[in-house]
């Protein structure tokens, strides 16, 4: 198993928890996250965090717009691909699940079911922008960091729908 490093950042949203393997960032953490309660087999290292955390503050503070930081997912090969996909969501924007299983062959409802379930997953939001994905109907339906903090995601990019 490889090593995390973690940092964690203070925002509008609550602590945010950047976590590295040293090659990448693996995760991006709203407090209460269940993964944190391993947070004391990791290792705090504000210097390999650092281009994290000065791009998360950046975005937080509307001064970026893109990620451009090494990821490295963890998890089962579907998941991956949603998550590489929604990469391509562009900032400002929003896009369906249903939408987005179209994107990566899955067009068929199953498919957005099954889009939505990795989406839930995915480990590291905000700069994995699951945020993004709303429903056909451009209701906020579910996100793993509570939808109060989608809504400001969204608002903060500008794409809250109305």
């Amino acid at each position: 198993m490889k090593p995390s490093y973690y940092s964690v950042v203070s925002s509008a949203i609550g602590p945010l928890t950047l976590r590295w393997s040293g090659e990448a960032l693996v995760g991006l953490h709203f407090e209460n996250a269940p993964i944190l309660a391993r947070r004391s087999e990791w290792t705090c290292d504000e210097a390999c965090l650092a281009p994290a955390r000065a791009q998360l503050e950046e975005y937080l503070h509307g001064e970026r717009t893109a990620f451009d930081l090494p990821l490295a997912f963890e998890g089962t090969a579907f998941q991956k691909r949603v998550w590489r996909a929604l990469v391509d969501i562009p900032f400002g924007t929003t896009t369906s699940y249903g939408e987005l299983a179209a994107r990566i062959g899955k067009a068929n409802w199953p498919g957005a079911r099954a889009v939505g379930a990795a989406n839930g997953q995915n480990p590291i939001a905000i700069i994995v922008p699951c945020h993004r994905v709303i429903g056909a109907n451009g209701s906020l339906t579910g996100f793993g960091g509570g939808l109060p903090r989608k809504q400001w995601l969204l608002s903060h990019e500008g794409s809250l729908p109305s």
